[in-house]
């Protein structure tokens, strides 16, 4: 058996971006082979998860974990994943904090069933079938993983090392991360200490994004495909929405340099609790309507007017923050937090 370190990347709830992403680091892809060898990467190798339930506790050296926690296969891998790695990283949006698919929590499992499965244009399902955690056929019992109704990021099932944010990361990021363990095992170096956010920044994509900046005055929003930007100029400032001043820097405000504004990949500031409050405080303040000394019903109405304008609110501003945030999912029915159930 080889003595080089262990490295592990599993998928969970995600879109499969982050795996090609490791890729992406470009000629140091030869590095990570040479240093590394893989103890389970199933989307690229054969590997099977009693490989893993054979290791022995913390034989793998580092695990790339990314994808959300949507189903009880997710849960079940999460825990030993953790149980057989020294190091467990949360690699990408998705594991960090939700994402896309904690979007979800902003209904139930049910209407998420009825969107997939029945109220679909591409859907043929007159029997109306949903798939069963359990089926009996001639063979014997087949089954499927349970759908929880509550997304959840990986650190809120079990611990996390270091968080490397971004969907998905961007190379320089990942080669900072693996770095550092690279150096670690090899050469005994430092490594950071538990919990932090590696390779990102510490000041909001504002701060690093080169588009000019003035005093932000809006009267009105814009989707993207509603208006053309005028180049170099804040996008905000145009009345696009861009999350870069409730987001972490280290991307390189890649996105506000092409006419997009920042959708909030990277996560929140630090000492920041809720990324999407953070950016609704920021555009309240920016609001610009009404005359000093005007009727509040009118000015409300003019205020109101404007933020019609935005676009899905919660969609926006919890993009990929929603299982990380105070609201981490919306009541359903009048139940609590997680609709009735624990899941």
């Amino acid at each position: 058996m080889s003595e080089k370190p262990k490295l592990a990347m599993y998928w969970a709830a995600s879109c499969g971006g982050c795996e090609i992403s490791v890729l992406n680091i470009g000629d140091k892809i030869l590095v990570v082979d040479d240093v590394f060898d893989l103890a389970f990467f199933p989307c690229i190798a054969d590997f099977k998860v009693k490989d893993v339930e054979g290791y022995p506790d913390g034989y793998i050296d580092v695990c790339l974990f990314n994808g959300a926690i949507r189903t009880s296969e997710n849960e079940e891998m999460a825990h030993l994943l953790r149980q057989k790695s020294k190091v467990l990283v949360a690699y990408g949006s998705c594991a960090y904090e939700g994402c896309i698919p904690a979007l979800s929590n902003l209904t139930s499992k049910e209407d998420t069933f009825n969107t997939v499965y029945f109220d679909n244009p591409s859907i043929d399902n007159p029997d109306k079938t949903l798939p069963l955690v359990e089926t009996e056929v001639a063979e014997g019992t087949l089954t499927l993983p349970s759908f929880y109704h509550t997304v959840k990021s990986l650190d809120q099932v079990v611990d996390v090392d270091y968080y490397l944010p971004g969907c998905p990361p961007e190379p320089p990021q990942i080669w900072a991360v693996l770095e550092v363990v690279v150096n670690a095992l090899i050469n005994g170096g430092p490594l950071p200490p538990a919990g932090s956010i590696v390779g990102a920044g510490t000041v909001a994509v504002c701060e690093e994004c080169p588009l000019e900046k003035n005093v932000k005055s809006i009267t009105e929003f814009y989707r993207p495909y509603e208006i053309q930007p005028e180049p170099g100029l804040c996008l905000l400032e145009q009345g696009i929405v861009c999350v870069g001043p409730a987001t972490r820097s280290g991307c390189g405000a890649l996105c506000p340099q092409v006419g997009m504004g920042c959708r909030g990949c990277y996560g929140p500031l630090d000492d920041v609790e809720d990324q999407g409050a953070k950016m609704l405080s920021a555009i309240a303040s920016v609001v610009s309507v009404g005359d000093a000394g005007e009727d509040e019903e009118e000015l409300e109405e003019k205020i109101n007017a404007v933020m019609d304008s935005l676009a899905d609110p919660a969609g926006t501003f919890y993009r990929f923050s929603m299982a990380h945030s105070m609201l981490k999912r919306v009541k359903v029915n009048g139940n609590g937090a997680n609709g009735g159930d624990t899941k």
